[in-house]
């Protein structure tokens, strides 16, 4: 939950909790400007839950080993 607060506030920090600094820098150049703070937004969301789904994944798949 603070993880889409911080993609909807400030969404290059989001890269830097999941553990992307390279798309971080990228998506702060992109939101220096007001016209690319939306689709920085949209983006950072995006990554998050494709983040989210991956944990799910690497869970289940570590169950499943056990």
């Amino acid at each position: 939950m603070v993880r889409l607060l911080i993609a909807m506030i400030l969404p290059w920090l989001t890269f830097f909790t999941i553990g992307r600094p390279l798309a971080g820098i990228i998506c702060l150049i992109l939101q220096i400007t007001i016209i690319g703070w939306l689709p920085a937004t949209i983006w950072a969301v995006y990554a998050l839950s494709q983040y989210k789904t991956d944990e799910k994944i690497q869970k289940i798949l570590l169950q499943k080993e056990e």
